[in-house]
């Protein structure tokens, strides 16, 4: 090794993690930083949730399946790494929302479940005439008065009702969260409907005027949605990624057992096999309750042991073509709450992602668990399997058992942004700063849990470590 150069240690290969040592290494050869950096990863390979499973000619996703193309870190990263042949958009069908057992197609123009056009809102079976009334009251409604963070459910229940809520904001919200949004906070989950209602009083009015509209160029592509993957599965991201860290020495299949600072201000990081590293800057790129184990002697860390995560798992099916009698023009469904159902979504995703699924076959994704309803997720596969089954049946002609079926469990893995949290943070990294500084924390538990979130902070903790160090950026 050499002593001239400032060591840096990444903990956590999942996305966060690895997009720390890709952009960093980047600098380092950019800048002629005198860096040498180590990425550390407990399990024996990298990506974290990103998994993806390749099984008789199927693409299958065991973690999240796609990014918002709107956000542009993720597609860029992809072409740095040299897959941008490889982007592919979804196929732009309609969504459904499942209602008192009934599919109700997505009310055009809705924005996050928040119309913006009123005759297909007026038009929906998904509400009463008296829940459509009530969701006109956006319009005469005064500002919130609360200048502090809020509930999701109690924001948009002021605004729109319960019933709008509960049909289609919360399906769609909870879908992405697994949460329960009479807990999540609206600062730090969509705070620029919390700007939107400061700005333009009324939320429908608001979103309205600042949802973009498509440009004419783009009209041709009316089938094209607006979600981004890769042919070859999100994986092969994670793989290129991985093949760029050529200045980068990664371990895998080991854990840090404990970070404790010297008198100089370096740190000593002890390794379950025995090593011992050294290292100037530390970033944690870790789940929460990982990082408040490590830290557990911190104090100002304990609020990381009390945020809630919530268990989830997805159900992957694949059946021959002629088993499964789907009609229907479009590319999954989200549950209401208020139905009878164990899945709380499914995606038909030979006809959202036609490149995962061989021709002739179909594959159906679903998901359950989430918030106060994790309890389905510690039963057998085949105790899963029989009761996704039973909740398809009830929306499509199903007359054979799948040929296979792929269950991944994900235990404490979706963080749960409970109101305060953004402040809870905040805190958190300014104790830390204090008490162990050169060391960051990052990732999916802090400040966004999509693809480019991870991606954004991962730059993020680039730059706070660049400039930790004091070296040229």
């Amino acid at each position: 090794m050499n002593d001239n150069k400032k060591k840096v240690v990444v903990i956590g290969g999942g996305l966060t993690g690895l997009t720390t040592a890709y952009y960093l290494q980047k600098a380092i050869a950019d800048k002629e930083l005198p860096i040498e950096l180590t990425l550390l990863e407990a399990s024996h390979k990298l990506g974290g949730k990103i998994q993806t499973v390749y099984q008789d000619g199927f693409v299958i996703e065991r973690g999240p399946d796609s990014f918002l193309e709107r956000k542009k870190s993720a597609a860029e990263l992809v072409r740095e790494v040299g897959l941008s042949d490889d982007l592919v958009n979804n196929t732009a069908g309609k969504s459904f929302v499942l209602v008192n057992e009934q599919l109700h197609p997505m009310p055009k123009g809705a924005v996050m479940g928040i119309p913006t056009k009123i005759s297909p809102f007026v038009t929906t079976g998904l509400f009463s005439v008296q829940g459509k009334m009530r969701a006109t009251c956006d319009f005469i409604l005064p500002r919130s008065n609360k200048n502090e963070d809020q509930s999701l459910g109690h924001f948009f229940r002021r605004r729109l009702g319960d019933e709008v809520v509960e049909n289609l904001i919360e399906p769609l919200l909870s879908g992405i969260y697994a949460g329960d949004i009479d807990q999540l906070s609206l600062m730090s989950t969509f705070p620029q409907f919390y700007k939107v209602e400061r700005e333009h009083r009324s939320l429908i009015l608001g979103m309205k005027k600042t949802t973009p509209k498509t440009p004419k160029n783009q009209l041709s592509s009316k089938n094209q949605g607006i979600f981004l993957t890769l042919k070859n599965g999100l994986q092969s991201l994670v793989d290129a990624i991985e093949e760029k860290l050529t200045n980068c020495t990664i371990m895998k299949g080991v854990q840090v057992t404990s970070l404790e600072r010297h008198f100089d201000s370096t740190y000593e990081l002890s390794l379950n096999n025995g090593e011992i590293l050294h290292a100037d800057s530390v970033v944690m790129a870790l789940p929460h309750l990982a990082i408040a184990d490590l830290l557990h002697e911190k104090e100002y860390i304990s609020s990381l042991k009390n945020m809630p995560a919530t268990t989830v798992a997805t159900v992957a099916m694949a059946f021959d073509e002629k088993d499964v009698e789907n009609t229907i023009d479009g590319t999954g469904f989200v549950v209401s709450r208020n139905s009878d159902y164990t899945i709380t979504a499914c995606t038909w995703t030979h006809k959202k992602w036609p490149h995962t699924t061989p021709k002739g076959k179909v594959l159906l994704r679903c998901y359950v668990g989430r918030a106060g309803e994790e309890t389905v997720v510690d039963l057998s596969d085949a105790e899963i399997e029989k009761i996704v089954l039973e909740d398809l049946k009830k929306t499509m002609n199903i007359e054979a058992k799948p040929q296979f079926t792929i269950i991944t469990r994900w235990e404490k893995a979706m963080p749960q942004y409970t109101v305060g949290h953004k402040q809870r943070v905040e805190q958190i990294k300014e104790n830390l700063k204090e008490d162990m500084p050169g060391v960051f924390i990052t990732g999916s538990s802090f400040e966004g849990i999509g693809i480019p979130d991870c991606i954004d902070q991962g730059k993020k903790a680039v730059q706070d470590i660049v400039q930790y160090l004091k070296l040229s950026s």
